[in-house]
């Protein structure tokens, strides 16, 4: 009913609208503590968005902090280039939700040609939209890449992206996963945007084992394509630490001919009072 009618009615109104706000406030609490119960919780694996370049679709869990750390020997153009230690951390900060920051990255120019300096330091945040066990895994992450690194290594200017990656837990310890992710560089006058799509095949082998192979293509707004098939594996030394390593072979002139990586991740958990 209008607000601006007078006197019993007006009152009337307002009391319908209050009632209103009060029942939408608890149909919220009650949806939200109905899917808290499904988002990741301390009990669960740790879950890292290494070392595939596909992105887990699952957050840590509220209280939980993790990082995320490896190093990498690539070959480019005769060139070789070490970078590390590629560390990500993430903190989840309520029910499925969590912030994340990459911090800067040095790159090593072992062999000419290559490039010398630290990556951008990246800060974003992550949700994990459908956090249906069983089910198809959504999350939605949105960050930025701040111009703090060397502009060979980084780019020019402020660097936001938007990013979507998903899972698929299938039968007998298969699964599929991919990631949607789009790059934009106001400052670059060349590449402006960059549309990444990614597609990952795993397979679990033990409890605290399992391998994957992924395609990675990155395709510039107006420019070539750059490709590459990427493979490895990871290792729970507990609940909450991993090892991990991979293998990637570029696909075409643009991508790296090589990429060797390893990697070392951990969660602590327990941090908010409940």
């Amino acid at each position: 009913m209008s607000s601006y009618q007078p006197g019993r009615m007006k009152r009337l109104g307002a009391g319908l609208h209050c009632r209103g706000y009060v029942l939408v406030a608890f149909l919220m609490l009650t949806v939200a503590e109905a899917r808290a119960e499904s988002c990741p919780q301390p009990t669960d694996e740790i879950a890292t968005d290494r070392p595939d370049v596909t992105n887990s679709s699952l957050v840590v869990p509220v209280g939980s902090f993790q990082s995320e750390n490896g190093v990498n020997l690539s070959w480019r153009d005769g060139g070789r280039t070490a970078d590390g230690t590629n560390t990500r951390w993430r903190l989840g900060i309520a029910p499925c939700l969590e912030v994340l920051v990459d911090l800067p990255t040095f790159f090593a120019n072992v062999k000419a040609p290559g490039s010398l300096g630290f990556s951008d330091i990246a800060p974003a945040m992550k949700w994990q939209i459908s956090p249906v066990p069983g089910k198809i895994d959504l999350s939605m992450t949105v960050g930025v890449a701040l111009p703090t690194g060397a502009v060979e290594v980084a780019g020019r200017g402020v660097q936001p992206y938007l990013q979507f990656p998903w899972s698929w837990e299938l039968h007998d310890g298969w699964g599929l996963s991919g990631m949607f992710t789009e790059f934009f560089r106001p400052a670059d006058f060349t590449n402006k945007q960059i549309t990444e799509t990614t597609f990952v095949i795993e397979k679990k082998l033990t409890e605290k084992m399992s391998v994957f192979t992924e395609y990675v293509g990155d395709y510039p707004a107006g420019g070539s394509p750059s490709q590459l098939m990427n493979s490895g594996g990871l290792y729970h030394l507990t609940p909450t630490q991993q090892l991990d390593f991979h293998f990637a072979i570029g696909l075409n002139h643009n991508a790296p001919r090589y990429i060797v990586g390893v990697g070392y991740s951990f969660r602590v958990d327990g941090l908010f009072r409940q």
